[in-house]
């Protein structure tokens, strides 16, 4: 089945329905789809964990590009695995629309679309949760996810193909630093592209939140390693674009212009 006709047919929880209280007592499930009739292209986006960094860094440039997004008439929706309360924790750390999220706890439309699942070794004796956190960690070091360390170096030593992430007056709060302004990467090597230490500082910052309030962003630790992927469809549910993520800090097959492949269509 391809994958409009699966998403057609889904329905979750969506986010901004938990801040109305009768939708919260009855966790009304709604199609993911609702809504995007009048939109000239429909952008689709099937994320990790909300307490993973690239769902985190995901939602950081849409809220970047959101002028160009609205200008280009673009529908987002995007589902998520968690519950309802880390949608709301995810919304109110990044910005990104309640009404354009939706949850689903148990990665079931991941496991749909045959997105990857990550490593899934089994140790015996060890719990889903166990054995998910002993993935991740190999994953993190490269194993099962091409492309991660890479993309870890990256953002210590800077990219000239990005564009720059920290504007001069910004202040970036990212403990354990101390508050950063974004003048101050000047000095690693000028302005106007992506610095170094630039992205890992932002990558700090997020890892920071989601440490701060692990329970709420990652309430079942069994799906950690699920990856998600991006689909770009036109107004007849034609699939323009697809990419389905290989490993950690792979979301986008351009990383450092996540969002270029939108200017293709």
């Amino acid at each position: 089945m391809n994958p409009y006709a699966i998403l057609q047919q889904t329905q979750r929880e969506r986010v901004s329905d938990s801040l109305k209280g009768s939708a919260a007592r009855n966790r009304a499930f709604v199609p993911i789809l609702s809504d995007c009739e009048s939109a000239h292209r429909l952008l689709i986006l099937i994320w990790s964990q909300l307490g993973d960094f690239d769902s985190l860094e995901y939602a950081w440039w849409l809220q970047r590009e959101a002028a160009q997004l609205k200008s280009q008439g673009i529908a987002i929706r995007a589902v998520g695995i968690g519950d309802r309360n880390s949608g709301l924790k995810f919304c109110e750390y990044t910005g990104f629309p309640p009404e354009w999220l939706f949850v689903d706890p148990h990665a079931e439309l991941h496991q749909q679309l045959e997105l990857y699942p990550g490593l899934s070794l089994k140790l015996p004796g060890l719990s889903p949760g166990q054995n998910a956190w002993i993935n991740l960690m190999l994953m993190c070091a490269g194993i099962g996810s091409p492309g991660t360390l890479g993309e870890v170096f990256r953002g210590y030593r800077g990219d000239r193909q990005a564009p720059q992430l920290i504007g001069d007056e910004e202040v970036v709060k990212a403990a354990p630093l101390p508050p950063l302004k974004g003048a101050f990467f000047n000095m690693a090597g000028g302005t106007g592209f992506q610095r170094p230490f630039e992205l890992a500082t932002l990558r700090l910052r997020n890892m920071t939140e989601v440490l701060s309030n692990w329970k709420t962003y990652v309430p079942n630790a069994a799906y950690m390693t699920q990856r998600g992927g991006t689909f770009l469809f036109d107004n007849q549910g034609n699939l323009l674009y697809e990419h389905r993520d290989r490993g950690i800090l792979g979301f986008a097959e351009n990383m450092s212009r996540p969002l270029a492949f939108l200017s293709m269509f």
